[in-house]
C-alpha cells in the first residue's frame, strides 16, 4: 500500500537545487569563457564564474558536514544487491512497465546504480572539477608586488579535463531529470524533492517509524 512519506529533509532539498542550480550556472558562465556564445561578456563570465565556484565549495562543506552528522552519507554506501536487477530495469523493464526491483525506504533512498553513480560524483567527478578549477584560478600569485605566472601546470591540459568534466556533469544532469519523469506519475519524484514527501510503498500495518533499516546501511 502505497501513502505518503516524509523521505527528504529541508537541507536536502536546499542542497540539491541549489547544487543543480550552481552546476548549470557554472556550465552556462564556463562555455562564454570559452567562447561558445556571448551572453554576459568574457569578464563579466570569468568573474561570475568564480563566485558560482566559491558558491558551491561552500556549499559541499556545508553538505559534507550534515551528511556525517545526520548518518545520510550511508546512503551512498555501494552494494552489489540487485544491481543486476537495476540494469535490466532501466535497458529494457522501464520501458515495458515492469516493477521496481528495489523498494524505496527512508533508509535507502537510492538504487543500486544510483548509489555508484552518486558516490562516483562526490568522490571524483565534483573533487576534479573542484582541484582543475582551483588550479587554473590560482595560477597566478603575487610575488614583490608584481603577479608571477606559477609553471608548475600545463594550463592547457588543466582546462580540457575541466571542460570534459563540465560535459559529464551536464549529461549527468540531462539523464537524472529524464529519470525523474519515469516514477509512477511524471512529476512525482521532482515533486518530492520540492516538497520533501513521496509516495512509497508499504506493508499493510507497518508504520514508517518502525521500518528495519537494511543491513547495508547499519
Amino acid at each position: 500500500m502505497a501513502k505518503e512519506t516524509y523521505v527528504y529533509q529541508v537541507f536536502e532539498r536546499f542542497w540539491h537545487w541549489s547544487q543543480a542550480f550552481l552546476i548549470l550556472f557554472l556550465a552556462v558562465t564556463g562555455f562564454e569563457i570559452h567562447g561558445s556564445f556571448n551572453l554576459m561578456g568574457f569578464d563579466a563570465a570569468v568573474r561570475w564564474h568564480n563566485y558560482a565556484m566559491w558558491a558551491l565549495v561552500l556549499l559541499i562543506v556545508f553538505a559534507i558536514f550534515w551528511h556525517f552528522t545526520t548518518g545520510e552519507w550511508r546512503q551512498y554506501i555501494p552494494t552489489t544487491k540487485f544491481i543486476k536487477a537495476q540494469v535490466a530495469y532501466y535497458i529494457t523493464g522501464i520501458f515495458r512497465g515492469a516493477p521496481h526491483p528495489t523498494k524505496k525506504t527512508i533508509y535507502n533512498k537510492f538504487n543500486p546504480l544510483q548509489r555508484i553513480v552518486y558516490l562516483g560524483l562526490k568522490i571524483f567527478a565534483i573533487p576534479v572539477q573542484i582541484v582543475t578549477g582551483f588550479l587554473y584560478y590560482f595560477y597566478k600569485y603575487p610575488s614583490g608586488g608584481e603577479i608571477q605566472s606559477v609553471d608548475v601546470v600545463n594550463l592547457r591540459w588543466v582546462a580540457i579535463i575541466h571542460t570534459i568534466g563540465a560535459f559529464a556533469l551536464i549529461a549527468f544532469v540531462i539523464a537524472h531529470v529524464y529519470l525523474t519523469t519515469t516514477g509512477h506519475k511524471p512529476l512525482a519524484a521532482i515533486k518530492a524533492m520540492i516538497t520533501g514527501w513521496e509516495e512509497l510503498e508499504h506493508n499493510d500495518g507497518e508504520p514508517e517509524a518502525t521500518q528495519q533499516e537494511p543491513d547495508e546501511l547499519k
